[in-house]
């Protein structure tokens, strides 16, 4: 392992953001302190398979092969396009949820559930809460509402 090597795998262990890329990039510094591939991971409380698979990405891909790859799964529902609008358009005026999707799909937007529109709008940081339909106590009681006054002789 190069100088060069040593300088970015410490730097990614003192500040990467990712948690398993700074636990993956200690796991090459102490192989490349001359460990078997057993007592790092012994030392890291990891398996040997979990080290070597390691070793094996950081010579296939160098810094690159320490993140971790996109999982399978389903495709977004809604573009980056699409949840763009949404948010400008909630962000206009004050509408609810089951309004923006009835917006959403005369634009001709996707098909979603309205649970996949909030959890899409949520996510860029916008929030809803339910209106109360009770009527609050005033803070200042009316003077009717006061007890009378008894003057003791």
């Amino acid at each position: 392992m190069s100088e060069q090597d040593k300088l970015t795998l410490e730097q990614a262990v003192k500040k990467h953001a990712d948690w398993r890329v700074r636990e993956r990039a200690q796991t090459l510094l102490l192989l490349g302190q001359s460990l078997d591939c057993a007592e790092v991971a012994r030392r890291q409380g990891l398996c040997v398979l979990t080290v070597r698979t390691t070793r094996r990405a950081w010579r296939e891909e160098g810094l690159a092969g320490l993140a971790d790859k996109s999982r399978c799964g389903a495709p977004p529902k809604l573009t980056e396009l699409e949840v763009r609008r949404l948010v400008q358009w909630a962000n206009d005026e004050a509408l609810t949820a089951p309004a923006l999707l009835a917006r959403h799909q005369e634009a001709h937007g996707t098909e979603v559930h309205v649970n996949t529109l909030v959890t899409a709008l949520k996510r860029r940081g916008l929030v809803w809460k339910r209106t109360r339909h009770s009527l609050k106590k005033d803070a200042i009681p009316c003077a009717s509402s006061k007890p009378a006054e008894t003057s003791k002789p």
